[in-house]
């Protein structure tokens, strides 16, 4: 669990459960309880989830609502506005002390390697639409990880992307301009490591969708972490976590070599 500055582990996932726990006791439904704050029914879903921390008054209309007498309030106290989803706190924890991050990102350019005006184009394009509070937050949020690419000891970090992700316009053409610019000053750091995967492939080994892959401290342990529509998960065990790996290493065989993804993607900011 991720601990830090931004509450108690899990506090968005504990408040979700509590929440869930009166909502049902009070049998009153998801539905009843969005109209009531304001929040449609998908939105107090992800709420419960742990996967979105509430605005507003929604706890105190909640907590009368649902006859809670204060326990929702009183648990709420523990949330802070972190800029990250509650559910990826735990990677974020993992990542922050890994010895070697390796990730392979085929829609976006890869979270570690974006801009401001980048992340703010990509959460902006998020679906249900966050408001501004919440995209001021994310994009601070993500900006702070970089730091990661200069900290002692020093981490082993590499990635494979895709050669659309370096058209595709987020934000226009100005930012992804100035965005593939950044990417090649990250790329002359001598613990990086990013290389595109040409769309002239006839074979891929990532098909089945982007991923990241952990080593953590001293090398002594792997993780993978995997996202979805349908969810997301951590891959620790074998054979499974062996397959992610392997299915990496592939990945950047298949792919262009560092020096030529530089040329490739310089040669694309140029044409911009």
């Amino acid at each position: 669990m991720n601990i830090g500055n931004n509450g108690t582990p899990g506090a968005a996932k504990a408040f979700g459960r509590l929440l869930r726990f009166h909502r049902e006791r009070a049998k009153v439904s998801q539905e009843a309880l969005g109209r009531h704050t304001g929040y449609s029914k998908s939105q107090v879903a992800m709420i419960e989830r742990g996967e979105r921390r509430p605005r507003g008054n929604f706890v105190e209309l909640a907590d009368d609502l649902v006859g809670a007498q204060g326990a929702l309030l009183e648990v709420a106290k523990e949330l802070k506005a972190s800029g990250v989803a509650a559910w990826f706190e735990d990677y974020l924890e993992e990542e922050a002390r890994a010895a070697a991050i390796h990730k392979y990102e085929n829609h976006v350019i890869p979270g570690l390697l974006q801009t401001g005006p980048y992340a703010r184009a990509v959460f902006g394009s998020h679906c249900p639409a966050l408001d501004d509070e919440e995209i001021d937050a994310m994009v601070a949020a993500r900006l702070a990880r970089r730091k990661l690419f200069h900290r002692k000891p020093t981490a082993l970090v590499s990635f494979v992307m895709e050669q659309s992700v370096l058209t595709r316009p987020l934000g226009g053409m100005a930012v992804l301009k100035d965005n593939l610019l950044h990417i090649l000053e990250v790329g002359r750091l001598r613990n990086i490591e990013i290389q595109v995967m040409p769309t002239s492939r006839q074979t891929h080994a990532g098909l089945d969708g982007s991923f990241a892959l952990l080593e953590t401290a001293e090398r002594r342990g792997q993780l993978a972490y995997i996202e979805g529509q349908g969810g997301r998960y951590f891959l620790s065990e074998q054979p499974d976590l062996g397959d992610v790996f392997a299915r990496y290493g592939i990945l950047r065989a298949q792919a262009l070599s560092p020096e030529d993804s530089a040329k490739l993607i310089e040669q694309v900011a140029c044409e911009l």
